[in-house]
């Protein structure tokens, strides 16, 4: 198992975002309101104000979607879906996906009961 760790940056491809993890075989899902460092430093510390120019067109806010996955086919499915809705991840600005392994769950639904 693994913990798969997608940093949307784009807000508005949400909607998009969680309806290819329900096609790749991802049913279930956190998601938490977040925010880059850079945007934190540049707006809320002082000493950073003048990369405000640099920050141009990134955006403010982020989701980060939490979900654990048993199978790299799913990961691998998801990636390729990920790709078509916002666009290369190597690209800046689009977000970042990335997995941890997990060596042990509780609480998750059994694999045979998932829809």
């Amino acid at each position: 198992m693994k913990l798969l760790i997608f940093v949307l940056n784009n807000e508005e491809l949400l909607e998009e975002v969680l309806a290819a993890y329900i096609e790749a075989g991802v049913t279930g899902a956190t998601i938490l309101d977040s925010e880059g460092m850079g945007r934190f430093l540049t707006y809320e510390v002082p000493l950073f104000s003048a990369f405000k120019d640099f920050m141009k067109g990134n955006k403010p806010y982020n989701k980060t979607i939490l979900s654990v996955i048993r199978n790299e086919q799913t990961l691998e499915r998801l990636r390729r879906l990920l790709d078509t809705i916002v666009g290369d991840l190597d690209k800046p600005g689009t977000g970042i996906l990335f997995t941890v392994p997990v060596d042990w769950a509780y609480g998750l639904v059994p694999e045979d009961e998932e829809v």
